[in-house]
C-alpha cells in the first residue's frame, strides 16, 4: 500500500498569553528584532520578555499512514491530539516539520464543521461538497444517501442554526463521509450523537476504508479504536509514546495512567463514602507467594462502617479489565448487619484468571435493590503469567482462563 499522509518531525509551539501588536509593521518589528537577537522594541520600559511563556503542544512527531488504513490517535486530554488533527487539517501549520499528504482530505473537528449556520441543511451539503472539490452533479447524486444516512430529511431545509447538536453533528458526519474524500480525519465530535448513531457512524468508517479511503481517528472509547483501528498512535505530553497494535497500545495507555495499589487504608475523618457507609479498608492477600500469578487464589478484603441497622444487606464485587471489559459480578449472601464495623471477604479461587491489569469495585446494597454507595476502583492490581505454555502460544487472549479437567484418548 502506497503511503497517503507522512508526518515528519512535527512540532507545535504556542506563545502564552502573547498576541499580534495590531499592525503589520510592528509585528515584523518585533520578528526581526528576535531573529537578530535583540531586545523587544516594543516592550515598555522595566517590561521583560519571558522566553518560557511558552506551551509545546507537539515536539518532533513522526509517523506514516498507509492507504486504506485506519489510524486510531488516544491520549489523555492536553496531549496534543486535536492540535496534530488541525495540522493534518491544515486549519493551522506547524512550528517546525512537515506533512504530506495525498488526496482529497475531509475532516469533522467539531460540531458543524464548515457549515455556514445562515444556510440550510440541503444548501450547506452543497458547500461543503465545492469545498472538497466536487461538483455539483457529483454531490445531486450522493445527496438523498447523506440525508437519509444523517435522519434530518424533515429539516434538510431549516438553516443549521436552528439545528441541535446531535442534528448537526449527524448532517455534518454524513457529508463527510459520503462525498468521497481520499482521507477522513474524525474527533471525538461523534460523541455527541446517541449509541444508535454512534453504531452506523462506525460501521460507514469500516465501509470507508474497505474501499481504499483512509480514516484517522481520534477517541477515547476504547472499545471503538479497538474495533475499527488497524493500528494505533499513543500521545504523551506531546511526543509519540508508541505506535502499534490496538490491543497492545491501549493496555500500554492504561498502564501508564493507572496506579496500582493492593491495600488502602482510610481513618474517619478521610474515608470515602456517605451519611450511610464509609469504606475504611481494601487489601488484596496473595494465597501463596508474594507475585500474584494465575496459578495463584487472592482474597478481597473490605471494611465499611455502617451508620444504621439493616434487616438486608449485601456486597456487589465488580471486577473490570483495566481497558474497561467488565469480566464478573459476584453477589454476598443477604446477612443482617447492625450499625458499626462490618468486614467482608471474597476468594477468587487460582487458575480462573488470565494475566492482565485488573480493577475492582464493590457496591453495598441494602434490602437486595437499594443502593447505598458503588465504590469505584477502590484495588488496581496486575496478575502474572508463569506458566511454560505461554513460550509455546505467546500472549493467551481472554479474561478469564481457567483450569478445567481434560480427556484426551
Amino acid at each position: 500500500m502506497s503511503t497517503v499522509i507522512k508526518v515528519e518531525n512535527v512540532s507545535k509551539v504556542y506563545e502564552l498569553g502573547k498576541m499580534g501588536t495590531g499592525t503589520l509593521a510592528s509585528d515584523i518589528q518585533r520578528a526581526f528584532a528576535r531573529m537578530t537577537g535583540k531586545e523587544d522594541p516594543l516592550l515598555r520600559i522595566g517590561e521583560t520578555y519571558d522566553e518560557k511563556a511558552i506551551h509545546i503542544a507537539l515536539r518532533d512527531v513522526s509517523f506514516d499512514v498507509t492507504q486504506g488504513q485506519v489510524l486510531g490517535i488516544i491520549g489523555k486530554n492536553g496531549a496534543g491530539k486535536s492540535t496534530l488533527l488541525k495540522i493534518l487539517s491544515r486549519v493551522t501549520a506547524p512550528t517546525t516539520g512537515k506533512v504530506k499528504m495525498k488526496g482529497r482530505l475531509a475532516s469533522l473537528l467539531e460540531v458543524g464543521t464548515g457549515f455556514h449556520p445562515e444556510l440550510s441543511g440541503r444548501e450547506n451539503i452543497f458547500l461543503n461538497g465545492a469545498i472538497l472539490g466536487m461538483t455539483n452533479k457529483e454531490v445531486a447524486r450522493k445527496f438523498d444517501e447523506i440525508v437519509e444516512f444523517s435522519g434530518v430529511s424533515k429539516f434538510i431545509d431549516t438553516p443549521v442554526k436552528r439545528y441541535s447538536s446531535g442534528m448537526y453533528v449527524r448532517l455534518a458526519f454524513a457529508v463527510a463521509a459520503h462525498l468521497e474524500p481520499e482521507i477522513l480525519i474524525v474527533d471525538e465530535v461523534l460523541a455527541v450523537g446517541d449509541a444508535d448513531f454512534q453504531r452506523k457512524c462506525l460501521g460507514k468508517m469500516k465501509d470507508v476504508s474497505s474501499h481504499g479511503r483512509t480514516v484517522l481517528f481520534v477517541s477515547h472509547n476504547m472499545e471503538a479504536v479497538k474495533n475499527l483501528c488497524q493500528e494505533v498512535v499513543l500521545l504523551e505530553k506531546g511526543q509519540v509514546a508508541e505506535i502499534g497494535k490496538p490491543a497492545a497500545v491501549i493496555n500500554s495507555y492504561f498502564k501508564r495512567n493507572t496506579q496500582y495499589n493492593s491495600q488502602i487504608l482510610f481513618n474517619e475523618q478521610e474515608a470515602p463514602g456517605n451519611e450511610l457507609v464509609k469504606l475504611r479498608r481494601a487489601e488484596l492477600h496473595i494465597q501463596q507467594g508474594e507475585i500474584l500469578d494465575i496459578n495463584h487464589g487472592f482474597e478481597l478484603q473490605f471494611e465499611f462502617d455502617l451508620e444504621n441497622d439493616y434487616s438486608e444487606f449485601s456486597y456487589s464485587l465488580n471486577l473490570f479489565a483495566i481497558t474497561g471489559e467488565h469480566i464478573f459480578n459476584t453477589v454476598s449472601p443477604v446477612v443482617s448487619a447492625k450499625r458499626g464495623r462490618v468486614v467482608a471477604s471474597c476468594l477468587v479461587p487460582a487458575d480462573l484468571m488470565n494475566s492482565g491489569d485488573f480493577t475492582v469495585s464493590i457496591m453495598a446494597v441494602s434490602q437486595r435493590s437499594i443502593t447505598l454507595f458503588y465504590f469505584q476502583n477502590v484495588l488496581n492490581f496486575e496478575i502474572f503469567d508463569n506458566r511454560e505454555n505461554e513460550k509455546w502460544f505467546g500472549n493467551i487472549s481472554g479474561a478469564v482462563r481457567p483450569k478445567l479437567n481434560w480427556k484426551l484418548s
